[in-house]
């Protein structure tokens, strides 16, 4: 479970831009995951309320948005929307696909008082 990775590594960078000015309390997260990120949402949720306890983030709410993921087809000169690694070209078929987004996690916006 890659997630709890994840959430400490997100926790760490939205504490310290929450420090930076001056907040004392996180109160939501908008997070963005590419749809070939590969991250389980329940699991990210459970580790992200675990690994904020006694943070600035405590109890905060987490707003996850999935991003749809891009590929560029070799075979058809395309940019084409995909939901999977082994997905083929919607207009050709074709597997030779090179992804140009939508696997990655983003913090978008943090909510503090």
């Amino acid at each position: 479970m890659h997630e709890i990775s994840l959430c400490l590594s997100t926790l760490e960078l939205i504490e310290q831009q929450a420090r930076l000015n001056g907040a004392k309390r996180i109160t939501a997260v908008w997070l963005e995951i590419g749809a070939l990120s590969c991250i389980e949402e329940g699991a990210l949720r459970f580790s992200f309320d675990a690994a904020s306890r006694q943070t600035l983030a405590a109890n905060c709410q987490l707003h996850i948005h999935y991003l749809p993921a891009q590929a560029w087809c070799w075979q058809c000169s395309a940019s084409v929307p995909i939901e999977r690694h082994d997905a083929g070209c919607p207009h050709c078929g074709s597997h030779a696909l090179q992804v140009e987004n939508g696997n990655s996690l983003q913090v978008k916006q943090i909510e503090v008082e």
